[in-house]
């Protein structure tokens, strides 16, 4: 497999379950103690040796490219005062050696349609997908143990995590044979079954290492549950035709998609690291 060096951050969406805060603020851009959301995802993707960051973007996320450009006026304020910590926590925000790069989904159609947007950017390289409501906190980043799994199994890898049964129409769940004890490979995948219907208690979290075939697969993909373009569904296809497995990741898992695992990981990270 070619080096990974592109990440896509799809941020399109709209952030309604936590209205009223996201009417004029991007969700990705709430805190969790003193970083937004996105960039802790684009920390870990820097982590992993990720040179290229993707954003998919929509309406009113202007903010996000605000956040990771320099602000010139600010630098020259904390200089001008000695705040010599501070200016090095806002100029050292992205390493010198990464660029950012913006595009537009044009409608919400859907995550599978989000990543298809990154297309005549990534080109003909495997790439990773990390969605931000997903805040893992791990010793080696999580982006960093899907590269390496990837390399590993020459194929496309999905972070899983085991679930209770009771949840599996929360999310994308697979099936398959077991590699090690770790690393599952694919027979099949399906977005939110039923508990009595699902195929395991695999669940598929926001991180992926894709192959580009991935993109002539989800141009084939119909609108799937709620409508939607489903990457779910996209890699459903690629796994008739290449390789791909299934990771179970060393990290805790925050889901900052609900207002609990948000509530939840600013208490546990804000006592793990700023002692709060």
């Amino acid at each position: 497999m070619k080096p990974i060096r592109k990440a896509v951050f799809p941020v399109a969406g709209l952030g309604t379950r936590f209205l009223p805060a996201t009417k004029a603020m991007p969700k990705e851009m709430l805190p969790i103690v003193d970083k937004p959301l996105i960039q802790y995802a684009v920390e870990e993707a820097i982590a992993a040796g990720i040179t290229d960051l993707i954003f998919i973007t929509g309406r009113n996320k202007r903010a996000i490219e605000d956040h990771f450009d320099s602000v010139p006026e600010l630098e020259a304020e904390l200089a001008a005062k000695n705040k010599n910590e501070l200016l090095e926590i806002v100029r050292n925000i992205l390493p010198s050696n990464v660029n950012c790069i913006y595009t537009r989904q044009p409608a919400p159609l859907g995550l599978g349609h989000a990543v298809l947007c990154a297309a005549p950017i990534v080109g003909n390289e495997p790439f990773v997908v990390l969605l931000a409501d997903d805040l893992i906190d791990a010793k080696v980043s999580v982006t960093q143990q899907l590269v390496e799994a990837a390399h590993r199994q020459n194929g496309s890898v999905i972070a899983i995590q085991d679930i209770d049964r009771n949840h599996t129409d929360k999310y994308g769940i697979i099936s398959g044979e077991a590699v090690d004890e770790k690393t599952t490979r694919l027979a099949g995948i399906v977005e939110k079954p039923a508990p009595s219907a699902a195929p395991s208690t695999l669940a598929v979290v926001g991180r992926y290492v894709l192959e580009p075939e991935i993109f002539e697969h989800l141009r084939k993909t119909q609108a799937g549950v709620g409508g939607e373009i489903q990457l779910t569904d996209g890699i459903a296809s690629l796994l008739t035709a290449r390789p791909v497995f299934g990771l179970q990741y060393e990290g805790m898992r925050y889901d900052c998609g609900s207002k609990a695992g948000f509530f939840q990981a600013t208490l546990e990270l804000g006592r793990k690291y700023h002692g709060l």
